[in-house]
């Protein structure tokens, strides 16, 4: 499970509403030749970041290269069950990344595009957020799957 191994404070405000913004980086595709993009804003726990890599590495039968471009530094914290208010801050539960539109969730390479796209669609069900197919053209531009 993937998770800080400091933090400068533990628990962390939960921030205001839906942020709608593009994200401002993480937008391109970098590392692979395919790659995941968000399409929505939300958060993303570290249990589904797992799922969506196992469900990649798993179909591409440990062949090709998977990057991971998000990382859970966003602490949640809950109560107990029927507790009262007030006595403070609840405990930390799990972390979160924070995922605006736009941003690359997951890259691939060194595989077949169909390969590539059925592991990506894969992964993508295991994700909160609704999301689409990209890949990186011989320029290095992103080109967006226009069949989603």
């Amino acid at each position: 499970m993937l998770m800080p191994k400091r933090m400068k404070h533990r628990k962390m405000h939960r921030g205001v509403g839906k942020h709608t913004r593009i994200s401002g980086r993480g937008t391109t595709v970098a590392f692979g030749e395919f790659g995941l993009m968000s399409l929505d804003s939300g958060w993303v726990n570290s249990r589904q970041i797992e799922a969506a890599r196992r469900a990649i590495t798993h179909h591409i039968k440990r062949g090709g290269k998977v990057w991971i471009r998000i990382f859970p530094d966003k602490p949640v914290t809950t109560k107990p069950a029927e507790t009262r208010m007030g006595s403070g801050k609840g405990s930390v539960e799990y972390y979160v990344a924070v995922v605006k539109p736009g941003r690359i969730m997951f890259e691939l390479g060194g595989v077949g595009k169909e390969i590539a796209e059925e592991a990506l669609q894969r992964a993508a069900q295991k994700l909160p957020l609704k999301c689409k197919l990209v890949y990186k053209d011989t320029a290095g531009e992103v080109v967006h799957n226009e069949a989603e």
